[in-house]
């Protein structure tokens, strides 16, 4: 695994689900991020064939000093009726990279779920780890990154998260417009395009 790579102490891996229930959690946290004036990083940045998935989030959670992993979807799959793994996987793997490697050790995790300690139920050896709830609301997801980002990285300078909330209801007023002036499907936008958007727009509306 490839340790500490540029940006490292910008990048924040979201290590969430990419259903359509989960979007608007996703994408108002992925506008937090940058409004917080950090680099989101997701393995949907990559569309890379060739390249082996788990090497990507290897890559991924090694160059990125700050972690979101959201344990809500965790749950039995309605199509195969098995439990959906990926994320604590994930986890387990920041968790060991902070733990075994020395340039890694400042790593900071924000680890989320959706009710209070029912994590407790499918991944038990979490017990005694800070778990914060987001109710599945997107504005309390943003609080909550918000409040982490600002004590973890010790940043005076970050808006608070009703401050951040307002800026992106506003942002999802002119995505349409946004996306028409760059010829985009605001309805099938990649992680890429997303990004691009919200840089575009926060650069429009500094300060």
């Amino acid at each position: 695994m490839a340790v500490r790579r540029e940006g490292y102490d910008q990048n924040v891996f979201i290590n969430c689900p990419f259903d359509v229930e989960y979007a608007p959690i996703f994408e108002a946290i992925v506008f937090a991020v940058n409004d917080a004036g950090f680099r989101p990083k997701c393995a949907r940045e990559r569309l890379d064939s060739s390249q082996v998935r788990l090497q990507k989030i290897y890559e991924l959670i090694s160059s990125s000093r700050y972690s979101i992993h959201d344990l809500s979807r965790t749950a039995l799959d309605s199509t195969n009726a098995l439990p959906r793994f990926n994320m604590p996987l994930e986890l387990g793997i920041d968790l060991g990279c902070k733990q075994f490697h020395a340039k890694c050790a400042d790593k900071s995790l924000l680890i989320f779920d959706s009710e209070r300690s029912r994590f407790q139920r499918f991944v038990s050896d979490l017990g005694g780890q800070d778990i914060l709830q987001h109710g599945n609301n997107p504005k309390t997801a943003v609080s909550r990154v918000r409040d982490w980002l600002r004590t973890e990285s010790g940043k005076n300078e970050i808006p608070s998260g009703a401050s951040i909330y307002a800026r992106y209801e506003k942002f999802q007023t002119d995505l349409p417009h946004i996306c028409e002036e760059l010829r985009l499907d605001v309805s099938d936008l990649t992680f890429a395009d997303f990004s691009y958007t919200i840089a575009r727009w926060l650069q429009a509306h500094q300060g």
